[in-house]
């Protein structure tokens, strides 16, 4: 029996609509550079926001490595306690706050592609209740392939 198919009876299932309120895009990336009530937070490694790797490997070709100019880095690493499991409320809250990411400003979070970013939306969002993150999806992935898009290292 080992072998044997499930035998799963079927069902009907509505997809809900697709909420755009998780995520942030472009423009609004390239608009929030010069808002001061909008955090872009870096959530990579020290490496990736310094430019000297570029997707988890040495930039190559036409690749840009780097940040987005004025945007925060806090390595999402940094919120978890040495067992893997999140730190407490209290900290968590200090780790933001002594970067200027506070609850009444918009909070964008990027990584390379979208990953990482998610983890600190679900940080942000869920465990110390700011109301207004949203993920940048697109993140390092998108950004650092336009020609347009500016660069800091």
């Amino acid at each position: 029996m080992a072998n044997a198919l499930a035998t799963v009876a079927p069902t009907q299932y509505s997809a809900k609509p697709f909420d755009a309120s998780f995520r942030v895009l472009l423009a609004e990336v390239e608009a929030a550079i010069a808002n001061p009530n909008q955090v872009l937070l870096d959530v990579r490694t020290l490496p990736e926001y310094q430019g000297r790797i570029f997707l988890m490997k040495p930039p190559k070709d036409a690749e840009r490595a780097g940040h987005i100019p004025g945007a925060i880095h806090l390595e999402h690493t940094l919120m978890l306690s040495d067992d893997g499991t999140f730190k407490p409320v209290e900290e968590l809250q200090a780790l933001f706050e002594q970067r200027g990411i506070t609850a009444d400003r918009d909070v964008f979070p990027y990584c390379a592609v979208g990953g990482r970013s998610a983890f600190v939306w679900f940080v942000l969002t869920y465990l110390l209740g700011y109301p207004n993150v949203r993920n940048y999806d697109g993140s390092w992935n998108e950004w650092g392939r336009l020609p347009h898009t500016p660069v800091e290292t």
